[in-house]
């Protein structure tokens, strides 16, 4: 059954009290026009791919029809914003439409970002515009297929509505899909509130017990604690270990989100609110992707440390639950391992590594650092890497990082290889499977929004074919794997974008 017909939502995040949310309609846009359809998400929803389907989701989401079944909220919350605390956020351009649930049982989040203004845009017009919502729906879908935790994108709508930020620009919606869209800032939110010490306790419990019912509740163990403080313990330690390996997949990957603001992480762990983020092209461990990020909180080497000091918010936010705070502590402390441990294995991976020995710590390091000095594209070196030791990877790998410390490392590199369990065939083969050839550089995504606000969403399509499959070779795209442009290593992007 086509799941636009209705008869599937669940909306049991409306069912909370009303001091979770207030429930308001969309705003519609004039004119919608379709942009972007991705069918691989749609499929979550049962949806097929036809000609009626991509019309009424362009009624949907341009905020003039409803989704049968759907009951429109906007959510609030608080977080850290940079460092401080901000009293209260909330969806101020997005509603969540309610959580849909697909007939292999998953319940997914809908949720309408440009919706319009709500009580809590803060003097906004609650709008997106074009860029950002192609952004996020490119980004969102490419971190999938690279096998990082993420919500996902079904649509991209855009309108004859005007939007005012530097210039004039066309009132867009990015329609997105996720198993929930609870962050740590909705914690943070009640633990702050003005509310009494017993109100906020309780809304705290009512939100922990909502949040594990729904995404905690298979935990080993849980089942017998859950709604207490041993099973709000299991719970924040899950937290802290998803948090730690989601950024380490960011870094392994070479991706900088550019906001971790504690309201922009998603309690369960996935890459969350896309602005101002970054592929690097030259690995430079202090690579800012955010130009609004004056002092560099979130450059990319400063990605594991704030995933560590926004735990550490969340774990404040949730002490009331706790009868021993020591036990909040405890799961904190976890991170670091958790986070070191998932980062080496992703990168011996990259590096076609089986098992592990002392020295490759130091391997890696180096490496790293030679990355760093030469200023070489990360993304490529690997993809080069993965046909190492014949001749002609060797001269590429030469002419990409031109470096005199290329050559030693190279040695190690091989001597190594002679200990790893694996013939080099196999072992190239798995390199492939981990190092992607194709990624969404921002000057392809920068492209692709110079063309669909002209009118031509091509570009966008031709992306996504690479994106879905990045491992692959496409020899129609092989432009899309090259170095980019000087002129695309200097683009700014913001938190307006």
């Amino acid at each position: 059954m086509n799941n636009l017909d209705g008869g599937h939502f669940n909306n049991t995040y409306s069912r909370l009290p009303d001091y979770f949310y207030t429930r308001l309609d969309p705003t519609p846009l004039e004119n919608p026009k379709l942009v972007a359809y991705s069918p691989s998400t749609g499929q979550l929803l049962n949806l097929e791919d036809t000609r009626e389907t991509r019309g009424k989701l362009t009624l949907i989401g341009s905020g003039n029809r409803a989704w049968p079944g759907s009951e429109p909220l906007a959510m609030v919350y608080s977080g850290h914003q940079f460092g401080a605390y901000n009293p209260q956020l909330g969806d101020g351009r997005g509603l969540l439409l309610g959580e849909l649930v697909n007939t292999r049982g998953e319940k997914w989040d809908l949720h309408l970002k440009g919706a319009g203004p709500t009580p809590y845009s803060r003097f906004g017009d609650g709008r997106a515009v074009l860029r950002s919502c192609i952004r996020e729906y490119l980004a969102s879908e490419a971190l999938h297929h690279l096998g990082i935790p993420t919500t996902r994108a079904l649509c991209v709508v855009t309108s004859d509505t005007p939007v005012y930020r530097e210039t004039r620009e066309a009132g867009s919606t990015l329609l997105r899909l996720a198993r929930s869209h609870i962050r740590f800032g909705h914690f943070e939110y009640f633990f702050y509130s003005a509310l009494s010490e017993k109100k906020r306790y309780e809304a705290l419990k009512e939100l922990a017990d909502y949040t594990i019912e729904h995404h905690f509740h298979d935990l080993e163990g849980m089942e017998a604690v859950a709604g207490s403080g041993k099973g709000y313990q299991l719970f924040y330690a899950e937290v802290v270990h998803r948090t730690a390996t989601l950024i380490a997949r960011w870094q392994a990957a070479g991706f900088a989100h550019g906001v971790m603001n504690t309201d922009n992480m998603s309690i369960i762990g996935d890459t969350f609110d896309y602005g101002p983020y970054g592929f690097m092209d030259d690995f430079n461990w202090h690579y800012i992707c955010n130009h609004s990020d004056h002092s560099g909180r979130y450059a990319f080497s400063q990605q594991p440390d704030i995933g560590y000091w926004n735990c550490g918010r969340l774990g404040q936010a949730l002490v009331p639950l706790f009868d021993d705070v020591e036990l909040i502590q405890k799961a904190l402390d976890q991170y670091p391992q958790i986070y070191t441990q998932t980062y080496t294995r992703l990168m011996l991976d990259k590096l076609g590594l089986l098992a592990e020995e002392e020295e490759d710590a130091e391997l890696v390091r180096d490496l790293l650092q030679l990355l760093h000095d030469s200023h070489c594209d990360y993304t490529l070196f690997f993809r080069t890497l993965s046909s190492f030791p014949s001749e002609q990877p060797v001269n590429q790998l030469e002419a990409l990082v031109n470096h005199p410390s290329l050559a030693p490392w190279l040695d190690n590199y091989k001597k190594r290889l002679k200990r790893n369990p694996q013939d080099d065939q196999n072992r190239q083969k798995r390199m492939k499977q981990v190092n992607p050839k194709y990624i969404l550089r921002n000057y392809l995504a920068q492209q692709a929004i110079e063309k669909a606000e002209k009118g031509d969403y091509r570009e966008i399509e031709n992306l996504m074919n690479v994106l879905v499959s990045p491992y692959d070779e496409h020899p129609d795209f092989e432009h899309y794997a090259g170095q980019p442009p000087e002129w695309g290593k200097k683009l700014e992007v913001s938190c307006s974008s």
